[in-house]
């Protein structure tokens, strides 16, 4: 319990910070494109063992939900694409190479994920490892 505490102690809350930049596909995305419809936010690394186990289920997830990725202090986009190949992953990814953007959504461990609601409200935010059932349930929770 004071290990969570301590991981969320400066955790962003209530409106989603700004989130932009470049897709690894090249698209540009806002946090404000998702507007409208419940999305999740989710911060990983590739050399996260909790994130690695976790990568199906964000990747099952993305296949019927609005979900972005956030790839933090994982190489750069040419790094983090081969590991998507390598791992057979097709879920939207932006590139945090620096962890500027972990840095100022208050990440202090990953995997960490947040729903964010429809009117671009932090709804509920996870750290660690998180069931595929939890996930969907947030994001169902978050329509109303």
């Amino acid at each position: 319990m004071i290990f969570q505490w301590w991981q969320t102690r400066d955790i962003a809350a209530g409106p989603a910070p700004e989130l932009a930049g470049e897709l690894l596909t090249g698209n540009p995305v806002t946090i404000a494109s998702y507007q409208g419809q419940p999305l999740l936010v989710h911060f990983w690394a590739e050399w996260c063992p909790v994130c690695r186990a976790e990568e199906s289920t964000i990747n099952s997830l993305a296949e019927g939900y609005q979900v972005l990725t956030v790839a933090t202090n994982s190489g750069d986009a040419d790094d983090v694409r081969k590991y998507m190949q390598e791992n057979e992953l097709s879920f939207p990814v932006l590139i945090d190479e620096d962890g500027l953007i972990a840095w100022q959504w208050g990440i202090r461990g990953v995997p960490s994920s947040f729903i964010i609601d429809r009117q671009g409200q932090i709804e509920s935010i996870a750290v660690g490892y998180t069931t595929g059932i939890g996930l969907r349930l947030r994001m169902w929770m978050a329509k109303r």
